[in-house]
């Protein structure tokens, strides 16, 4: 069942100097928006109005949305429109790859909407986006940003099936903040994927999840989560500044301050997390192909 429209009005607060951006000059926006339109595609840069796709682009790099635009789910931060979804593009998979390979990308992001109204989440549809790509990109690495797929075990399989280098899936906030920040979602839960995705024997290399900040969030709620994280096995690490994208999602309770971001950081780089980036404009998948798999060695070992 689709969530209800977000309809109250949530002020927005004054963005701090170190938050404000300036946008690209150069063609190379236009050079990416043209090929997203051209193959049909959709990004998360868009839908989720991230703050980073006007550089992003500029730099010819994107993270890519799969199964369409529309969520089944409604979280209290995400700007992703909740609405029915439509069917499934057969030919996304191949259209995705091709864009992957015009790009010519080292290192590609793929993402999806919460698609609950499939019987697999749309499991299958990201392992064949996932061999899509490989198969016209054999040097790319793939990491995928997934839903919960509501822990199915086999909607998980499916996925590592297709062995992605990283599996993402994000905590998104701490413990107390869940159920407010995304009610469909459960803080257990994606812990509980994260773990699954750490010990298949086809799992990928490494393991991703990341927070938003500034919900909030207390410090030792913040820390208790990466240490949940850690616990789980996760090995790399993204934290990054809440914004409210409209006026109908939740407010801004804090700025986290560059030196606050910093710290943190540092202390989660100490708790065993072999990639960390953590700053007020960090995302998921912004400077991903910053993390080279060759260089960091192995996966974290699991904490005693």
């Amino acid at each position: 069942m689709l969530e209800q429209p977000r309809s109250e009005v949530q002020p927005r607060r004054r963005l701090p100097d170190w938050l404000r951006i300036r946008l690209p000059t150069t063609d190379g926006f236009a050079h990416t928006r043209a090929l997203l339109d051209e193959l049909k595609l959709h990004t998360v840069c868009q839908s989720a109005k991230c703050p980073n796709h006007w550089e992003c682009w500029a730099k010819g790099t994107a993270t890519f949305m799969i199964a369409g635009d529309r969520c089944t789910r409604a979280c209290g931060f995400c700007a992703v429109s909740t609405a029915k979804p439509l069917p499934l593009e057969a030919d996304e998979p191949a259209r995705v790859a091709e864009a992957v390979r015009r790009m010519r990308l080292n290192h590609v992001v793929i993402t999806a909407v919460a698609r609950d109204d499939l019987a697999d989440g749309g499991a299958a549809h990201f392992r064949q986006t996932i061999e899509a790509i490989r198969l016209l990109n054999p040097q790319t690495i793939i990491e995928v940003l997934t839903p919960d797929f509501n822990d199915r075990d086999s909607a998980i399989d499916a996925v590592l099936a297709a062995r992605p280098e990283i599996f993402n899936h994000n905590l998104e906030t701490v413990r107390r903040l869940t159920p407010s920040v995304r009610f469909r979602a459960t803080y257990e839960r994606s812990l509980s994927v994260l773990n699954k995705a750490r010990a298949r024997k086809t799992a990928p290399l490494f393991t991703k999840s990341g927070l938003m900040l500034g919900l909030g969030e207390t410090e030792e709620e913040l820390m208790t989560a990466l240490a949940d994280l850690r616990g789980v096995g996760c090995d790399i690490l993204t934290l990054g500044q809440y914004l409210q994208p409209t006026v109908h999602h939740l407010p801004v309770v804090d700025y986290v301050a560059p030196n606050k971001f910093a710290e943190y950081g540092e202390r989660a780089r100490a708790m065993g997390f072999v990639h960390v980036a953590s700053g007020p404009m960090v995302r998921s998948s912004y400077h991903a192909d910053e993390f080279r798999l060759p260089a960091a060695g192995a996966r974290a070992p699991l904490p005693a």
